[in-house]
């Protein structure tokens, strides 16, 4: 099969997919105000963004297409005071996940459920900060507070981070299905895809 290449189109449906899943992981990433549930915030995100991730990747079924989306909101996060540690936590997650992606030919369903899955983890790199850099990630978290910082030192450790990873990928799973049923629910009778 010959590799088709990304249009100008295609980047614009790429714009707008990060533009909708940027709105939803910050609509979701509220309930991280509470410490405790900042770490099923990346559970919650996979099953919510399943559905508009699933559909993505039924839009654009290209190379490259789900690393450039999903890129986009990890340098947005970076310009906005994150560290580079979340850029590369990134880009090694997402470059996984096209590559499985890939081997589905991306328009398999399972290979793209197993992608988003590994997918969904990028966020998780967001908690990792407060391992690799310590002291960045609680300046810039300073601002919620002494308690705040404190509740999170206890409770990102190693361990916890382990069950955070995990639940990243079974959230990625439970999306992914829902948006598979919503997909063939609504958006292919409605002729989107």
């Amino acid at each position: 099969m010959k590799e088709q290449k990304l249009k100008i189109k295609d980047l614009v449906t790429i714009g707008v997919f990060a533009v909708i899943y940027l709105v939803i992981m910050f609509g979701v990433g509220m309930i991280g105000v509470i410490p405790i549930l900042f770490l099923v915030y990346p559970t919650i995100l996979g099953i919510v963004s399943g559905t508009v991730v699933m559909l993505f990747m039924a839009k654009v079924q290209k190379p490259w297409a789900l690393l450039i989306f999903g890129m986009l909101t990890p340098i947005f996060m970076m310009v906005e005071g994150h560290t580079y540690i979340l850029v590369l936590h990134a880009f090694a997650v997402i470059l996984i996940a096209e590559l499985i992606r890939r081997a589905g030919s991306y328009n398999s369903f399972k290979y793209n459920m197993l992608s988003f899955a590994i997918f969904n983890t990028w966020i998780c790199g967001s908690l990792m900060q407060m391992l690799w850099a310590r002291e960045k990630y609680i300046e810039m978290t300073m601002m919620m507070g002494n308690e705040y910082v404190e509740a999170l030192e206890r409770l990102v450790t190693y361990p916890h981070m382990a069950l955070v990873y995990l639940g990243a990928i079974a959230g990625g799973l439970i999306g992914a299905n829902i948006g598979r049923i919503l997909l063939k629910k609504h958006f292919i009778k409605a002729g989107i895809i």
